[in-house]
């Protein structure tokens, strides 16, 4: 992680009227726990249209498509750009609903919300799960009031995670090639 990053989390967390701020995220993990306790009936293609209007609500799918991109973004077509937004759209959805198949009384805690120099928030939030099972810590980076990135145990960025995955992909083939993959992987989920 950079020194900037690192610096970012070590501010301290305001856990007073900043906790509004994090009202996107209080909405997000309403509609998980919905899909979670739903989620046999639902089958994997319900979850998937429950979480859609949600997350393409509180998540900035184009700008989190462009930052896991990262700098070849502006050499692809706007006509590449918009498939890609759509590929990448669609394969954030289907992984929320996988992952989320199934309700054993976990709750979701929002910590706290920290502003951040440039004026984002990062909300700290933590995965209450049962059975002795550990917690999970995730923070939600918001920009203008939407996530542009998911922390995993506070620290792993998902973006810098997936950037590092589609530079393969679009040394490959380019951005069709990115496309190629995010379609199979929506279609495996959502089976």
């Amino acid at each position: 992680m950079n020194t900037t990053r690192r610096s970012l989390l070590a501010l301290p967390l305001l856990a007073t009227p900043a906790l509004a701020q994090a009202q996107p995220i209080e909405t997000f993990h309403a509609a998980l726990l919905d899909i979670m306790r739903n989620a046999q009936r639902l089958g994997a293609r319900g979850r998937f249209d429950r979480l859609s209007p949600v997350m393409s609500q509180v998540f900035d799918l184009t700008a989190m498509t462009r930052i896991a991109v990262g700098p070849p973004w502006t050499g692809f077509t706007p006509a590449d750009q918009a498939t890609l937004v759509e590929a990448f759209t669609r394969w954030s959805i289907a992984t929320y609903a996988a992952r989320f198949d199934g309700f054993a009384g976990e709750t979701f805690v929002t910590q706290g919300v920290q502003p951040l120099p440039n004026g984002d928030q990062l909300v700290r939030t933590v995965l209450n799960r049962t059975g002795g099972q550990e917690a999970v810590q995730l923070s939600y980076l918001l920009r203008n009031g939407r996530v542009v990135d998911v922390y995993l145990t506070g620290t792993i960025s998902e973006l810098a995670s997936r950037r590092g995955e589609f530079a393969g992909l679009i040394r490959e083939g380019g951005a069709a090639r990115v496309i190629q993959e995010l379609q199979q992987r929506t279609t495996r989920l959502l089976g």
